[in-house]
């Protein structure tokens, strides 16, 4: 098949572009610069200009990661801003020129994020949850509902609302590593809130599962893609250190996050204990379900 991804230089978009490659799909790399390298399969596109369904033409199906990063940099009012625009005009732009190809790919997969639901505390939340109403809620509610052009044009879509995808070449993992290893890891704030993670090995196979069954038109609409066993932070922290053979026991503090990160530091601090409901009642089978093995996996 031949698979456009945008976004395919971040973390999850570089490994996925391998991985199919790897499976023997062509991946069409969505650029934003102009000068697209067409021999390593580069296409250019434009998530601010106008609609252009030229660099999707003959794609089978699309997976669209772009967006400004959320942990990049602190949550300022001007870099919520860049987050909001970069996720939702992006995804209406890409969106209305899918809906004028002559022949649309057969599936559409939008990335999303369980910031949909907001601090759940210990209660566990399914698709079926409405989204929070704090900014990543709002956030991913629009993020989500700008596929609208594709959808009312026939096209299959599936919203990848992605819990913390676990590999050491970045993401959150890469940023906790240099303090584990160090052996000044350890908990953040109470430790009691709740981590939805999944390892990079089983993000990778649920896409891809994803994918297939949104193409049959049989997986449409939201899809928690995390594992089916969120922990408490205290208890991840600790399968970090037990796989890294360092202590985890000073905790770090919520306002230290505050003061570091901005709003962002109580995102860090809230609690999401999100199931993977559509994954597992379509027959996916996680082979790194518990965090000493999804950290085993992301470290090897």
């Amino acid at each position: 098949m031949r698979i456009a991804i945008t976004g395919s230089t971040g973390m999850i978009g570089a490994a996925l572009t391998a991985s199919l490659r790897e499976d023997g799909h062509e991946v069409v790399r969505l650029v934003r610069h102009t000068h697209p390298d067409e021999s390593a399969g580069e296409r250019h596109w434009a998530p601010f200009g106008e609609p252009d369904p030229k660099p999707y033409e003959g794609c089978d199906a699309v997976l669209h990661l772009a967006g400004a990063g959320l942990g990049d940099k602190r949550w300022s009012a001007a870099y919520k801003r860049e987050i909001r625009e970069s996720r939702i005009h992006g995804t209406d732009t890409l969106s209305r020129s899918l809906a004028q190809l002559a022949e649309p790919p057969k599936a559409l997969l939008s990335a999303s994020a369980i910031g949909w639901y907001g601090d759940t505390g210990s209660t566990p939340v399914t698709e079926q949850a409405p989204a929070a109403d704090d900014f990543l809620g709002s956030l991913c509610r629009d993020w989500e509902e700008a596929t609208g052009p594709a959808e009312d044009a026939g096209i299959p879509v599936a919203h990848l609302r992605n819990g913390v995808v676990l590999d050491r070449s970045g993401g959150a993992l890469a940023r906790m590593l240099p303090f584990f290893k160090a052996g000044i890891g350890g908990p953040i704030g109470s430790g009691r809130q709740y981590f939805s993670f999944i390892s990079m090995t089983d993000y990778l196979a649920a896409v891809k599962h994803i994918m297939g069954l949104t193409m049959a038109g049989s997986m449409t609409g939201a899809v928690n893609v995390t594992g089916p066993l969120p922990v408490t932070n205290r208890a991840f922290t600790k399968a970090l250190g037990h796989v890294l053979h360092r202590p985890a026991i000073l905790p770090v503090p919520g306002f230290a996050l505050r003061v570091l990160f901005g709003p962002m530091g109580g995102e860090l601090t809230g609690s999401q204990r999100v199931l993977p409901a559509r994954l597992t009642d379509s027959g996916f089978t996680f082979t790194t379900a518990d965090p000493r093995s999804a950290l085993r996996s992301a470290l090897a």
